[in-house]
């Protein structure tokens, strides 16, 4: 279980059909002070093929490659034709209304602002 303050990782079951199983991107995660950046690979993944979905704290990233060539037969492959699953259990101090996400060349960047109640804020001092 890794943490962009507190993540869960749900990887697929090996009972799952082969057709509906799931690679977990791996992930970079950086905090500052105005809020997160998650970084996950997803190589051979467009825009079209993606999915961001956030329910309540849960941020779920899926990613979809296309792997058929047209008027092509596969013959040989070692890359996994599964696709991408990754679902993250978000702190209360993450600013979900302004969650905002981005793909380029195969690395998907998810911005997670925190609320302004948690930024540090510097106090005036009267006298």
């Amino acid at each position: 279980m890794t943490t962009l303050t507190k993540t869960d990782n749900r990887p697929a079951k090996e009972s799952v059909p082969e057709e509906r199983r799931f690679v977990s991107p791996r992930v970079n995660i950086f905090e500052n002070k105005e809020g997160y950046l998650l970084e996950a690979e997803m190589p051979g993944v467009s825009k079209a093929g993606l999915v961001v979905l956030l329910e309540g704290n849960e941020l779920t990233l899926v990613g979809r490659r296309q792997t058929d060539v047209p008027d092509a037969e596969l013959v040989y492959r070692e890359s996994s034709p599964w696709e991408f699953r990754r679902t993250f259990v978000l702190d209360p101090s993450i600013d979900t209304s302004k969650v905002n996400a981005s793909i380029e060349q195969g690395v998907l960047t998810v911005h997670l602002p925190k609320t302004e109640m948690v930024k540090p804020r510097k106090i005036a001092v009267s006298g």
